[in-house]
């Protein structure tokens, strides 16, 4: 059975943990220097251990009633047999039954209803117990036999209970081994005691010392046996335990990865829009049938919201004056402080659209103070940007518009999720920041008729003067007079933004040095934070431990009465499939009371040849059945079929039944057989004047002391109850087969030597006795009973067991679905390979991932007509109607990026009606971002061949577009702007992460399509030296103004001729080709 890695058999147990690993490791401890070094293996730490010993002790509390049941049987058949042929010397022994049977009648209820304290049931009652029952053996030896004692007498019982001992106490092994050596020695020092004290001239010493030695080999079995069943008990309960551990480590995992899931969505999307994409990503609505006209949208309408627009100034300036690595960095940290201040102010972040920020208040929850809220953000936006100024010596200011309406909230298309917001009023807010001054919040007029009066002071904004917009709409502005006195938190501690330090290479993060002593304390206490988080996972340990032993599960997967198999059918299947690994240790344990008994025999009568026989037999046939079972532990110690063989027993049920069936036959018939080989020894019949006596001429051999060869029907039920892969019912049928053999024999077959046996021993005796052979048969009735007993509460356990595997495996099941739909969604939010570096770790606000790229596409698609469809009248549901066909056309777009030759493109985003995507940014597709994608010598066909895709997916962009208005009768067309060149690209805020790219390269893309027309796809030379090469077709346009670019000569792409054929002889302009 393997669970986590863990192998049962004698190997070492790791396992790790996501809190601290823990590994199972060796170490010598008290107790257990003699040990097997795979039997010394404890967990790491030490605290981990600690519980584990905890959870093992309160499992065999349980035990602890079973052995309370045994003890109460015992009692009961002293009772029985005293009761059966009563005579008055048996009235001390019945006193002492019944005394007894009420203490353990007693013992059970108290401890079964939990009705004496803690610490006495855990700490006292196991050796209460045990005391209890040694004395009640010791007593019953004692008081039973009239004074006539036999060297045999009890050691039955003290073998059953040694055995017992090592199955139920809940005491440490060292504790069980040394009470068990106690009881052993203090049953055969009286033994021999009163043997030699009553029987002093009939007392044969040489003998006596051999039949004490016997009892003591059949202890000694016992004891091995036991220890043997200690470990396998110990060795179940630490992969239990490890299933716990996990199933604890797994919840942790799910509730740690939904926060993750949550917090990241919730980051970028209103809590009602994501719980209805994550649930519709759960049903499968979030794809298109054939029964849907549309595609699914999550689209709301809010009223009586603040929409701020942020734009820094000088933004121009700044590019120039730092580097764009820098550039990200710095905006990183000064968008972090702005979400800060977002949350501070009740801000929902929309988008970051370059250096423009924008917010809106009053979204998804109604707030009555939504433009006071907003007016607030916008004061401290004006205020952070100061430290910008001051640190980069730079103009930069920003230039803040509010304005106040409804908008229509939601996310747009089937990938890259993002939530934005679409209606008259956000447009108004956009060109209220435009129509703004530097320094300054602009408001409009329906943002002050929110305002509580005399709340801020204003002054008129005169912003139709400076926005043509806001003129024909005729909308009255103002701007916010700050008060000196009023102090605006701009949330910079100690006066600066967070400093932080770049690592070097193409692929980074740039992190900034902690605020404050705490982080500062925190990391320099790594050791401590993990000692803590080691205690904190054994203390939640211990309490899912005790937590999950409180459920009912048997309730829950009910089982038959009898069978105890599972109501389930499908459930018990799975159970008996179970792969069971211990089988060949049960199996040494058959061989080892073989030798036992087999030493035991001789000791008694060494002279029958019978016994080495079926020693050598059996041996030879236990060692084939143990040997086929091991291999599946040792796998490469033997050969391969053999193993094979061996792992079809472990995992076909009927295979194991017969298997042990076979061991168990085979024990039985060496006893059977032993027993038959006996011959009575010659009698003397002499006349004494106290009258006739019969006495043996034998030297003590089998027929004079046949109790010894009875007792080894226990040890053959000890080696059945061993059999742990077999279920209770087949258990009773082998104990029954036992018992019965052995019985048949006892009663039968040596009814005259027990009949001598007894007369000879009881010649002096004037009461009634009842025949040894019957006191035998019925003694291993009650053992039987008692073992079968103890059998169904082992499968009991065995089921539970099964069923918190189960929980724990389907647990497995649901983080990893968590953890598909937790990666689906980043995934949908960020390239892939930038999800990654977020995925399972935790990111602080500052922190920055970038990556610089050489070489990379870059589109800009606008739908310029689509402002002319949208109405906000009510026959379009107030303009969500417009935007359901919005969603259509940008799903369609974002279905194309599923073809295998659009892999390389990847979405940005979209703003309004403009859809951005590049190539080149995966580690795939770039030939200079990433070293082991390198070729020496590609050429320029290679690496260039994603930016020709970028091309053809322009080109599809446009048929789908078409497709789409002859299904809807529209006639959008799209304006396209394409460029190539290096980028910078990253994320900018790690709890709230937004993925763009910078540079050169995406202002010029942009350019090109504010600048192009529509129906057309504008490239500048560069770009059309490039693709001409890849058979696309152009049309000079001639030279266009850009701002800030001056003069650039441009192209317009109008389709694609003729296929590519990849040659390394093609050369651009201004580049060198390495030779």
């Amino acid at each position: 059975m393997s669970v986590n890695g863990i192998q049962d058999g004698p190997v070492t147990v790791s396992d790790a943990h996501t809190a601290g690993s823990a590994h199972k490791k060796t170490r010598r401890s008290g107790g257990f220097l003699s040990l097997p070094r795979f039997m010394r293996l404890t967990f790491a730490p030490e605290s981990l251990e600690k519980v584990y010993q905890t959870y093992f002790m309160r499992q065999r509390e349980e035990t602890l009633l079973v052995l309370a049941v045994f003890a109460a049987l015992f009692n009961s058949y002293v009772i029985v047999m005293c009761a059966v042929v009563y005579s008055q010397d048996k009235l001390n022994t019945l006193a002492v039954a019944a005394a007894g049977l009420a203490s353990d009648i007693l013992l059970y209820i108290l401890y079964r209803f939990r009705l004496l304290p803690a610490s006495v049931s855990r700490g006292l009652v196991p050796y209460a117990l045990w005391l209890l029952i040694t004395v009640h053996v010791l007593c019953y030896y004692s008081l039973n036999f009239g004074g006539f004692y036999a060297a045999g007498d009890t050691v039955g019982w003290q073998t059953f209970f040694i055995f017992s001992f090592f199955l139920t106490l809940p005491l440490p092994l060292a504790h069980i081994a040394l009470l068990s050596a106690l009881s052993c020695a203090a049953h055969t020092l009286l033994l021999g005691f009163t043997i030699t004290e009553r029987q002093k001239y009939k007392t044969d010493i040489t003998i006596l010392i051999r039949q004490l030695v016997a009892n003591l080999m059949l202890f000694f079995a016992a004891m091995l046996v036991g220890v043997t069943a200690y470990f396998m008990s110990d060795r179940r309960y630490r992969i239990a335990f490890l299933e716990a551990k996990q199933s604890l480590e797994v919840n942790l995992t799910l509730k740690e990865q939904s926060h993750q899931q949550e917090d990241l969505l919730l980051s970028i999307l209103p809590r009602h829009i994501a719980e209805e994409m994550l649930q519709g990503m759960k049903t499968g609505a979030n794809e298109k049938s054939d029964a849907q006209q549309f595609n699914t949208m999550y689209m709301y309408r809010h009223e009586n919201v603040s929409i701020l627009f942020a734009d820094i100034v000088g933004f121009t300036q700044l590019s120039s004056a730092v580097t764009p690595r820098e550039l990200v960095k710095l905006l990183n940290e000064l968008f972090a402080r702005f979400d800060k201040l977002a949350e501070q102010h009740h801000q929902l972040r929309i988008k970051i659209l370059g250096d423009c920020y924008y917010c809106i208040c009053g979204l998804p929850d109604y707030r009555e103070d939504h433009a006071a809220c907003s007016i607030m953000m916008g004061l401290s936006m004006v205020d952070a940007i100061l430290y910008v100024r001051e640190k980069t010596k730079t103009g930069v200011d920003m230039r803040v518009g509010v304005h106040t309406g409804t908008v229509l909230g939601g996310v747009m298309g089937q990938k890259r999720w993002q939530f934005d917001v679409w209606s008259t009023d956000v447009t108004v807010a956009n060109k209220m920041e435009s129509g703004g001054i530097p320094g300054r919040v602009h408001i409009s007029q329906s943002t002050k008729d929110c305002l509580h009066e005399g709340l801020f002071e204003l002054e008129p904004g005169e912003g139709g003067d400076r926005c043509d917009y806001l003129m024909e709409k005729g909308i009255d502005t103002y701007l916010v007079l700050v008060p000196k006195e009023k102090n605006i938190s701009n949330g910079v501690s100690n006066g600066a933004l967070i400093n932080t330090t770049e690592t070097t290479g193409s692929n980074t993060s740039l992190k900034k040095t902690p605020e404050d002593t705490e982080t500062q304390f925190q990391q320099s206490s790594e050791t401590d934070l993990e000692m803590s988080e080691e205690q904190d996972l054994s203390h939640l340990l211990s309490e899912a431990l005790l937590e999950r032993e409180r459920e009912e599960i048997l309730e829950e997967k009910r089982t038959t009465v009898l069978s105890l198999m599972f109501m389930d059918p499908d459930l018990e299947s799975r159970y008996s499939a179970e792969k069971e690994s211990r089988t060949g240790v049960a199996f040494s344990c058959c061989c080892v009371i073989l030798v036992f008994t087999s030493a035991m025999e001789i000791l008694i009568d060494p002279q029958l040849i019978v016994n080495y026989v079926t020693l050598a037999v059996g041996e030879v046939l236990l060692l084939i059945l143990t040997l086929c079972s091991l291999a599946a532990i040792f796998p490469r110690v033997f050969s391969r079929r053999l193993v094979s063989f061996s792992q079809w027993i472990d995992r076909t049920r009927w295979a194991r039944n017969t298997w042990a069936m076979a061991a168990i036959f085979v024990l039985t018939m060496a006893e059977v057989a032993d027993m038959l080989s006996c011959v009575q020894p010659p009698l003397l019949l002499l006349n004494s004047s106290s009258g006739v006596t019969l006495e043996s001429l034998g030297d003590g051999g089998c027929a004079e002391n046949p109790t010894h060869y009875g007792y080894i029907s226990v040890l053959s039920l000890i080696a059945s109850v061993m059999l742990v892969q077999l279920s209770h019912v087949v258990k009773l049928a082998l104990m029954m087969l036992v018992t019965i053999a052995t019985g048949a024999v006892n009663i039968h077959s040596w009814m005259y030597i027990y009949d001598i046996y007894d007369f000879i021993r009881y010649l002096e005796y004037r009461y009634t006795v009842v025949p040894t052979r019957y006191l035998l048969t019925v003694m291993i009735i009650i053992m039987m009973i008692s073992l079968y007993y103890f059998a169904r509460h082992v499968e009991r356990q065995s089921r539970k067991l099964f069923l918190w595997k189960i929980a724990v495996h389907d647990q497995k099941e649901k983080v990893y679905e968590m953890r598909t739909y937790n990666e689906a969604l980043v995934t949908n939010m960020l390239p892939e390979h930038v999800a990654k570096h977020f995925l399972g770790s935790k990111k602080r606000d500052e922190e920055l991932y970038s990556q610089s790229y050489d070489e990379v596409g870059v589109m800009f698609a606008s739908i310029p007509n689509f402002s002319d469809f949208y109405t906000e009248e009510s026959i379009n549901n107030g303009g969500l109607e417009c935007l359901r066909i919005l969603n259509e056309i940008i799903s369609d777009f974002d279905s194309l990026l599923d073809r295998s030759e659009f892999r390389h493109i990847t979405k940005i985003k979209t703003i309004g009606s403009t859809y951005m995507a590049a190539s080149g940014v995966t580690p795939e597709s770039n030939f200079t971002g990433y070293e082991t994608h390198k070729l020496e010598n590609p050429s320029i066909l290679d690496r260039w061949q994603h930016f020709a895709d970028l091309a053809d997916f322009a080109l599809a962009m446009k048929v789908t577009l078409n497709n789409l208005n002859k299904q809807s009768f529209n006639s959008f067309m799209l304006r396209i702007g394409l460029n190539m060149g290096g980028v910078l690209a990253g994320v900018i805020g790690a709890r709230k992460p937004h993925f763009d790219i910078w540079g050169n390269t995406v202002n010029v893309a942009s350019r090109m399509e504010s600048t192009g027309v529509m129906g057309n796809t504008q490239v500048v030379e560069d770009c059309y030296n490039i693709l001409k090469e890849y058979g696309f077709r152009f049309v000079r346009r001639g030279p266009i103004y850009v701002k800030g670019k001056g003069e650039l000569l441009t192209y317009f792409m109008k389709g694609k001729d003729k296929p590519v054929t990849k040659t390394a002889g093609v050369s651009l302009p201004h580049q060198i080709l390495q030779s």
